[in-house]
């Protein structure tokens, strides 16, 4: 058996993170405006279906050289109005087309970005009135936002939770100064304490913080202060991502070095060390990347089986539709995917227009739905049941992995052994039909560890 060490630097290759299949880079079949709509409508129809809305908010005041989202970079926040105007002109535009939409129950709401809480309280609340008042929320929706420690002030929790919201993401990323100032974001421990605090005395009922591994300069000693400083503040879940490095795709991520970047090596022993002081501080690991307390109702979901994964990530329970507004902004249904143009100003133009801002799309074949519902189902399990037909060609595709011991067979089953663990987006590309088929000759993934 390779030792750990070789086993990262064997499987230290690019692969996608799974939050869809197929992966963005290979939607080809792009569905026109009617068929989003008609694909909207059919699964809105549908007697139990649940929706959740996400809504991007793009700005942010100062970038942070780790991103990779999609944001605008601005102090002038002029751009407020507009901006929200336009989300809730593609709401009614949305409203208009399709019948059963209007005062749907909402079961998710979720506000992320950029940076959410750069608006002002106005357009904040604004903003989530609508929302709220043209689709029902029901008595257990659940509500959320993203924000960033250093733009948020009470005022802003305080409107939030008076519209129901009672989950809080707080971008910490690392407590280290000098990785702080590489990836430019600073940001002292007090900023975090205080929101924390202030999200806990308000009501808030689940505070999650971002942390990332393999950022430049990052050590064992740092990481360890960070992961104290973290277990300090005990929030109730955690999100432990890894640094995904593709300059390729965005140009800031050049304003540091490969050479300031921990190698493979260091940076899976980073995330090990943070692995095992988040577990001896009774955090729970959940899926890739992710720790909960058991009082978590990630926690919860995922023994019983209810977990769920989708562009925002892992969540509690599954819904059906999952509609984007804003800018970039990603939906899904049971047979389509669909984004939001991406350039902010074009975006508003052609919601003002009153046109669908579609950029990009795909429609599922029947085998994308079947692929699909399988790489959910091992990045939410471990495990997944495959087809009798398909097992050959797995068992073959997986073979190396399998002496490796990364995984196991019980018949027909896939279960990924507890050293795999690390290599669970590499395993989930035995399922990825389209990536085998068309291997890429330029970037587009980051590695997988």
């Amino acid at each position: 058996m390779l030792a750990h060490k070789d086993l990262l630097r064997k499987y230290d290759i690019p692969a996608p993170r799974y939050t869809s299949y197929p992966t963005v880079p290979y939607w080809t079949d792009m569905p026109t405006s009617e068929e989003w709509i008609q694909s909207l409508e059919r699964d809105l129809a549908k007697k139990d279906s649940s929706l959740a809305i996400y809504v991007h908010i793009p700005f942010c005041e100062t970038l942070c050289t780790f991103c990779g989202c999609n944001t605008s970079i601005t102090k002038n926040h002029s751009v407020e109005e507009p901006y929200v105007e336009s989300v809730i002109k593609e709401l009614d535009l949305y409203i208009s087309k399709i019948s059963n939409l209007k005062n749907r129950s909402l079961d998710e709401l979720h506000l992320g970005g950029g940076t959410p809480t750069y608006l002002s309280e106005k357009h904040l609340e604004y903003l989530i009135s609508n929302i709220t008042g043209k689709l029902s929320p029901n008595k257990n929706a659940e509500f959320s936002i993203e924000v960033d420690p250093r733009r948020t002030r009470r005022t802003q929790l305080e409107i939030l939770y008076k519209y129901g919201f009672r989950r809080i993401s707080l971008g910490v990323q690392d407590f280290d100064a000098e990785v702080q100032r590489l990836v430019n974001r600073i940001q002292p421990f007090e900023n975090t304490e205080s929101i924390t605090e202030t999200a806990r005395e308000l009501g808030y009922t689940s505070v999650n913080f971002d942390l990332i591994y393999g950022l430049p300069k990052q050590t064992i000693a740092s990481m360890e202060k960070t992961i104290e400083l973290t277990l300090s503040l005990h929030p109730d879940r955690i999100a432990f991502y890894s640094y995904a490095h593709v300059p390729w795709i965005k140009s800031s991520q050049r304003l540091f070095t490969e050479e300031d970047l921990p190698k493979s090596e260091e940076k899976r022993e980073l995330y090990e060390r943070g692995r095992k002081l988040l577990e001896a501080g009774g955090y729970q690991e959940i899926g890739m990347d992710h720790f909960a307390l058991k009082t978590d109702s990630l926690w919860k979901a995922s023994q019983e089986g209810r977990l769920h994964r989708n562009f925002m990530g892992y969540s509690s329970h599954k819904t059906d539709v999952l509609l984007g507004l804003g800018t970039s902004s990603i939906s899904e249904t049971s047979d389509s995917f669909h984004q939001n143009e991406k350039l902010e100003i074009k975006y508003r133009r052609i919601v003002n227009e009153k046109t669908i801002p579609s950029f990009r799309g795909h429609k599922l074949n029947d085998s994308d739905k079947k692929r699909r519902q399988l790489i959910l189902k091992l990045m939410t399990t471990w495990e997944v049941e495959i087809p009798s037909e398909w097992k050959e060609d797995l068992k073959n595709y997986l073979l190396e992995m399998e002496s490796d011991h990364l995984v196991e067979w019980a018949e027909n089953k896939i279960k990924i052994t507890e050293d795999g663990r690390p290599f669970l987006r590499i395993v989930c590309t035995a399922l990825d039909e389209k990536l085998r088929n068309s291997q890429p000759n330029f970037p587009i993934f980051s590695k997988a560890i």
